[in-house]
């Protein structure tokens, strides 16, 4: 008799552990958290898109020494390896750089290099940006599809499509830097 309550027991247990999830809220009722960005526009230009950047631009091409021109490419998997890791961390920051309420500047973060003639103050960077969100998404888009572009040529290991994306990167980000960072500038900065 023990046994069949036992055995009943066990049926009904399931059951219920399953009535009790139908009557779960839906994941959407879960309260989201607000963004919270900490890093500055120029913490991140300066910090892991420049490395990353620098990386991908750095990869390929030829260098001058004293035994004549020498061809630089990848050689090794972890070459490659660490070439595609440079080259996601550019794709995720450009989602970075899409969040909004971001600032161009941290309050007192001090410029590498002040504003030139020509240039926008953090301030007026930020004013640009804020009027006009959907180009700036539009330039981070493109520099994260060119890092997509990258880690494909990386992937299939193709030195002459790394160094297309490496144009292609070099005009997004001179693009951008000239729409909202130092759009009045005679010439762009060396």
């Amino acid at each position: 008799m023990k046994l069949n309550r036992l055995h009943g027991l066990l049926l009904v247990l399931p059951l219920g552990l399953l009535a009790a999830c139908a009557k779960a809220p839906p994941s959407a009722a879960v309260p989201a958290f607000a963004q919270q960005p900490q890093a500055s526009v120029i913490d991140l230009m300066v910090g892991p898109i420049d490395a990353a950047a620098d990386a991908l631009w750095d990869a390929v091409g030829t260098e001058s020494t004293a035994k004549g021109p020498v061809d630089k490419v990848p050689q090794t998997d972890a070459d490659w390896a660490k070439l595609r890791m440079h080259a996601v961390m550019l794709a995720e920051m450009s989602n970075l750089l899409m969040i909004e309420g971001r600032l161009v500047a941290r309050p007192g973060q001090a410029l590498e290099n002040p504003p030139g003639e020509g240039d926008l103050t953090p301030e007026q960077s930020l004013a640009e940006i804020n009027a006009n969100r959907q180009v700036f998404n539009g330039f981070a888009k493109l520099m994260q599809d060119t890092a997509i572009t990258s880690i494909k040529a990386i992937d299939a290991r193709n030195v002459d499509a790394l160094l297309e994306a490496g144009g292609t990167l070099d005009e997004a980000c001179e693009t951008c830097h000239k729409r909202f960072w130092y759009p009045k500038a005679a010439a762009a900065p060396q």
